[in-house]
């Protein structure tokens, strides 16, 4: 198995979820591109490139525990109007005007 079940079973638990008409909002945008409705969470992009500037610099000599720990900065909004529709719900134009994607 990859990962954790509910991950690695997602089309299964998000139709599962659909057909009792529950919508799924997630961290990660993979639901949201199975069938979920609404995804936020950060940019899995930019955090690997900022991992990439750690070892940097650990490689050119700095010392792992003088590095600040850093949270994410970039954060990613997936909202899915094929399962808003499927569940009769309405994504405020807001949300929809701010996602980064949104899948018709």
């Amino acid at each position: 198995m990859d990962g954790p079940p509910l991950f690695a079973h997602r089309a299964a638990f998000l139709k599962l979820t659909t057909a009792a008409r529950l919508p799924v909002i997630s961290g990660e945008r993979q639901y949201t591109d199975d069938g979920g409705l609404i995804s936020y969470g950060p940019n899995y992009e930019d955090q690997l490139r900022r991992a990439a500037e750690y070892v940097d610099k650990i490689l050119k000599g700095g010392k792992p525990s003088d590095l600040p720990i850093q949270q994410p900065t970039k954060f990613v909004v997936v909202a899915n109007l094929k399962t808003a529709r499927a569940l009769n719900i309405a994504i405020p134009e807001a949300v929809l005007v701010r996602a980064d994607e949104v899948i018709r």
